[in-house]
């Protein structure tokens, strides 16, 4: 059964998405993008854009798995907060279009992309591209490690599929 996966990177300025379909162990990509959120506009406007773009984005793709990037604390309070007001939009958005949830931190899905937790920006890109047989392409940031996180996903639910069959002895 196929399954289409969206991978959200949330931000109050500029939140990415990545999405891919998922079918057996084949993934493909589907789509990226970033939606930007003018910094004149007042937060609680930047917020409903967000809202009214992601609630677009869900209607034309129609994902069965939403994977949002689970929030890290910096140094900077403020931001930590508005981050995680963007979260909670993506998180609302995906339950309004039933699709289901997961979520992975940042360090977790760098090191299931690239083999260490600790991998820059770049590193991932290029791995996002290996994965999905992408010729590279300039693409920011947002969007790719939001790629990253639906191919993380792809992954993982592939993965547990294999323990589960070896758990229950089948072949």
């Amino acid at each position: 059964m196929k399954e289409i996966i969206i991978g959200l990177d949330p931000g109050s300025r500029h939140t990415g998405f990545g999405v891919i379909a998922a079918e057996g162990d084949t993934l493909s990509h589907v789509t990226h993008g970033v939606i930007h959120l003018k910094g004149t506009w007042s937060f609680s406007e930047r917020l409903r854009v967000l809202h009214q773009e992601l609630h677009d984005l869900f209607q034309r793709i129609k994902p069965t798995t939403a994977v949002v990037e689970k929030i890290f604390f910096g140094k900077n309070a403020d931001s930590a907060f508005k981050l995680g007001h963007a979260r909670g939009v993506c998180l609302l958005t995906a339950a309004e279009h039933a699709a289901r949830v997961e979520e992975y931190a940042a360090r977790y899905v760098k090191k299931v992309m690239t083999g260490s937790g600790a991998a820059d920006k770049a590193q991932v890109q290029t791995m996002v591209f290996n994965w999905l047989k992408m010729r590279p392409v300039e693409s920011a940031f947002d969007a790719t490690d939001a790629l990253s996180l639906a191919v993380t996903h792809g992954l993982e639910r592939e993965s547990l599929k294999y323990k589960t069959r070896s758990l229950e002895g089948a072949p």
